[in-house]
């Protein structure tokens, strides 16, 4: 058996994962049209995958608001939350450890996904250079508009009543979707937010909508329930920061205030190349004293160099999940990994969502 660090077990908060493999979240937008309640497949998807240490869900939105894709999940009303539920049952009774990342997406929507047909809201007037999934395709994100002074509070009462929900729903605890260029990294960057009021300007006031919303999240579920997830460099969704070091500085150090469970940070360009941009992430690691997850482009020997380093103390992959139900052995055993189905990735039913291999128990006895 291997002696590497990855397989080890690791008390986050009040709960002991069994390994340290985390699974990122994955957008699948396999949720039903009617109600965005998660799938019926969707038990045993996350069931299969329960062998990680800690599974952050797919992104799910805190209201109709919030959404961006079409047939993503919510966590906004009675019905999904009971589906949600028979998702937690199946993973707590495969032994499983799950988050559900809470998610508003700000501008990175589509009219016809909108309350009304609404334009999407973000911090200022500025229309995203990049694409959303809606009635099947990938078409162009429409023009946002600037959230009034007045809406902010619900915001930030969205997620809160989010967090409440997952924990009825049975989770663990919660991840805010505070990055890839959704609606808190779009209020925290200078790129995208061109506010003159106490939401806009000074890197205090960019990052004020995050911090609102993780201290009203910690207040209602626990701070020991509480992550979040951050992305200091990434392009991700047409959102950049003149300056992000002292951005992220700063805001890491009023989430450990907080005493959150753990960041979650994304180091370098998501899915890309992890050196996209100068960025001290240790520098991030020095200022929290809860758990720091690394995540993009990790393989099992850049997993253990990062923990044997003490970079990191969890380690979350992604897209091999998709793939690979069985990853925490696979790696184990050092064993190939099955190739992706990038045509069943965003939509569909069982194929490329439920029926990939897992090792043949011969291999796995090995």
């Amino acid at each position: 058996m291997s002696t590497s660090k990855l397989f080890e077990s690791f008390k986050l908060g009040p709960i002991t994962l069994a390994n340290r493999v985390v699974m990122a979240p994955l957008t699948r937008n396999r949720a039903i049209p009617e109600g965005l309640i998660p799938s019926p497949l969707a038990p045993e998807y996350y069931g299969q995958r329960a062998t990680a240490g800690l599974l952050i869900t797919e992104a799910s939105q805190v209201s109709q608001q919030g959404q961006g894709y079409q047939d993503t999940p919510g966590i906004y009303s009675d019905a999904q939350v009971a589906a949600w539920k028979k998702v937690t049952d199946e993973v707590h009774k495969r032994g499983g450890k799950i988050f559900i990342q809470l998610w508003h997406v700000g501008r990175i929507s589509h009219v016809d996904l909108q309350p009304n047909h609404g334009n999407p809201v973000a911090p200022s007037a500025i229309q995203a250079k990049t694409k959303t999934f809606v009635g099947g395709q990938f078409v162009d994100v429409s023009e946002p508009r600037a959230l009034e002074l007045k809406e902010i509070p619900g915001i930030i009462e969205d997620f809160r009543k989010g967090a409440a929900n997952a924990i009825k729903a049975g989770f663990d605890g919660v991840e805010i979707h505070g990055a890839n260029g959704y609606l808190l990294d779009q209020f925290a960057k200078d790129g995208a937010n061109k506010r003159t009021d106490e939401y806009g300007g000074s890197i205090q006031n960019r990052a004020r909508l995050m911090l609102e919303i993780a201290s009203a999240v910690a207040k209602e579920i626990g701070p020991e329930r509480t992550g979040i997830r951050i992305s200091p460099v990434t392009p991700a969704n047409d959102v950049s920061d003149s300056n992000p070091q002292p951005l992220f500085d700063y805001i890491v150090d009023e989430l450990n205030k907080l005493k959150l469970v753990y960041i979650h940070v994304i180091e370098g360009a998501t899915g890309g190349p992890r050196d996209i941009a100068p960025f001290d992430y240790a520098s991030l690691r020095k200022r929290f004293s809860g758990a720091y997850i690394g995540n993009n482009a990790y393989d099992r020997a850049l997993a253990d160099k990062q923990l044997d380093a003490n970079a990191a103390d969890l380690i979350a992959f992604g897209k091999p999940f998709i793939s690979n139900p069985d990853l925490v052995e696979r790696l184990k055993r050092n064993a190939p990994l099955n190739e992706g189905d990038r045509a069943t990735f965003y939509g569909g039913g069982a194929k490329g969502y439920t029926d990939y291999p897992t090792l043949e128990p011969a291999q796995a006895a090995q």
